[in-house]
């Protein structure tokens, strides 16, 4: 029997507010949802952002401002800090110089044509016989101007003792955590029902962390006049906001792996937890990925690939003399690159058994993630056919699970859709070329990185959150920021709707994540709904196993809106257990058929069948 990967709880936070409990994903269509979801969008996102009143146009109009897609607020894009080379002489070019400095700032190593004399007890004069080569403090204005940011006004790091932690792992404890309480389930609870080795986490960043705590501290300072810290290299691995879960918000001594894909990260870690359910060497996963990129080089280097929609291209398109940074990303319209966003999605998996057993919140399933290369390509960001392939065999299982009127008629694609002029191209041709061969007239597309920006690792995480707030309130989010479909966009079995698009519940059955992820990692998910998951838990397990799972799932939703009610209050606190419950290896139970680790219930089982007796003679 293969077991379901069943969703029970999602979370975390990206540029349009926190992804628990559809807020973030609200705050995408807001202007779509009735006067009562408005609002309590807007209260969500004025306590996460530290603003009162959320009812006043003047708050409203803020909060609007400072969410989404906007001109950069992390740090000022017209004036970057940058290095200015430059040469000096004395009055005429070969010439000596002299100048004064204070002994404390002479190199270590003294060039050996410098003439040091005495000033006095602190200062020396020193005489350059020819020239001086220099680095001298400047600053520029950045060519793009534009980001997905989190809500301003929200710090992750005050919502735990961060203590100069990277921003990437403050916005992995505040996104695991909030996954994690989501779910309405105590961590202490989850260890009472399920071993040790049966948990697993896959988690990581595609980038590792790169601001002055991470690598770019590491990298910089010694050009700066400062010393690289202890925390620079370990914490800007990009594994480690597998490892800040492990250790700091579940407690896990189960499987764990940050596994790398670029823009498709969230997917290939989203497929190793599934399979791992599925096979039933796990029985619990948390998925998810985290990304801090917005920092001057980052955004620098992706620009002079030619990647980034720059703000002249934006006054270009737009024919005005001012950007329109809320509008930078333009998913298969006129655009010119795509926009650089900080994210981070978890989400929790369970097998379908243990999700009624726990009475758990059933918020989908996960039957399948495809993963294929491109073979071989002209260059490596160039396009290649890998995407055919895995969008042919999630639309392939769609059909076999929902069969081919379901596939047709009842599923719509969460879009990689990164506003670049060659994704248009080739993403759109994909879907465009695979929904004519089976049969779909018009598959509904939709492009969130239009408000969230682009978070490379966590990308296919926010297009989960999406998928997730469009079953439950059935909208799904329109490409806005565009105002025609450009004329290169294959289009003939897709509808890719310019404003949001309301779906009917029996439209509502499954629906595609894309990821194309730079160098050929390429890879789409098939998520299935609710309702769709709820039939097949029913049709396995029976009425009354049903019955009574619906029974435990009262006291668990209870307590899940219980925290949704106080979670973006500054005065929670996320989950972030440092130095507490630590095991020792003396601490441990250890047999020959079993180990046991305090704190769980349930022991890591060493009594292991030899899977190749046929071959031992066993």
């Amino acid at each position: 029997m293969t077991r379901l990967p069943v969703i029970i709880g999602f979370g975390g936070i990206n540029p349009a507010g926190r992804a628990s409990f559809h807020h973030a994903y609200r705050r995408m269509v807001i202007d779509a949802l009735d006067s009562a979801a408005q609002t309590r969008t807007y209260e969500s996102l004025a306590r996460l952002m530290g603003l009162a009143d959320p009812g006043t146009d003047a708050t409203r109009s803020r909060i609007r401002d400072h969410t989404l897609i906007r001109k950069i607020e992390l740090f000022d894009p017209d004036r970057v800090y940058v290095h200015r080379s430059a040469r000096l002489h004395g009055d005429a070019e070969g010439s000596p110089f002299s100048f004064v400095m204070s002994r404390r700032y002479l190199p270590e190593s003294v060039p050996p044509d410098w003439e040091v004399d005495v000033v006095n007890d602190s200062e020396v004069r020193i005489t350059v016989p020819d020239r001086l080569e220099v680095f001298l403090p400047d600053n520029r204005s950045s060519r793009v101007g534009s980001a997905g940011q989190l809500p301003t006004g929200f710090n992750p790091g005050d919502r735990y003792q961060s203590r100069n932690h990277p921003r990437g792992l403050q916005l992995t404890v505040f996104g695991a955590s909030d996954a994690v309480r989501s779910t309405g389930l105590d961590v202490e609870f989850l260890k009472t029902k399920v071993a040790p080795d049966e948990i697993a986490v896959y988690s990581g960043s595609a980038m590792g962390q790169l601001d002055n705590e991470g690598y770019g501290g590491m990298f910089q300072n010694p050009l700066l006049g400062r010393r690289p810290t202890s925390k620079n290299v370990p914490l800007g691995l990009n594994e480690m906001p597998g490892d800040f879960v492990n250790a700091y918000v579940l407690g896990s001594a189960g499987g764990t792996a940050g596994i790398i894909g670029a823009c498709a990260t969230f997917l290939y870690n989203l497929r190793a937890g599934c399979e791992e359910i599925k096979s039933g060497r796990k029985r619990l996963v948390l998925v998810g990925n985290s990304e801090a990129p917005v920092v001057p080089e980052v955004i620098e280097g992706y620009r002079t690939m030619g990647a980034l929609m720059e703000d002249e291209q934006i006054m270009s398109l737009d024919g005005s003399d001012t950007a329109d940074h809320r509008r930078a990303c333009r998913p298969f319209s006129s655009n010119g690159g795509f926009t650089v966003a900080e994210s981070a999605i978890y989400t929790m998996i369970v097998d379908d058994e243990l999700a009624l057993e726990l009475g758990a919140r059933v918020l989908g399933a996960v039957p399948g993630v495809f993963v294929n290369a491109d073979g071989f390509k002209k260059s490596i960001p160039g396009p290649g056919i890998g995407n055919y392939l895995t969008v042919g065999k999630a639309m392939g299982l769609a059909r076999s699970i929902i069969g081919e009127d379901g596939l047709r008629k009842r599923t719509h694609m969460q879009a990689h859709g990164t506003g670049t002029p060659q994704n248009r191209v080739t993403e759109s041709h994909i879907l465009d070329e695979l929904s004519r061969i089976y049969g779909i007239d018009r598959l509904p597309v939709a492009a969130i990185k239009a408000y969230v920006g682009h978070s490379m690792a966590p990308a296919g995480g926010d297009q989960l959150a999406a998928i997730l707030g469009t079953w439950a309130h059935g909208i799904l989010p329109g490409i806005t920021t565009i105002d025609h479909i450009a004329e290169d966009v294959h289009h003939d079995h897709l509808d890719l709707p310019l404003t949001h698009k309301p779906l009917e519940k029996d439209e509502q059955a499954a629906a595609f994540i894309n990821s194309k992820g730079f160098g050929g990692n390429n890879a789409t998910g098939l998520v299935l709904s609710p309702a769709i998951t709820e039939q097949m838990l029913e049709r396995r397990w029976g009425r009354e196993k049903m019955l009574e799972w619906r029974r435990r799932n009262e006291a668990v939703n209870e307590k899940a809106l219980a925290y949704d009610a106080v979670a973006d209050h500054p005065d929670t606190r996320a989950i972030y257990q440092f130095g507490e419950g630590v095991v020792e290896g003396e601490d441990l139970e250890i047999t020959t058929r079993e180990i046991r680790i305090p704190g769980f219930e349930l022991p890591v089982r060493l009594d292991i069948e030899n899977p190749w007796s046929d071959m031992t003679g066993d």
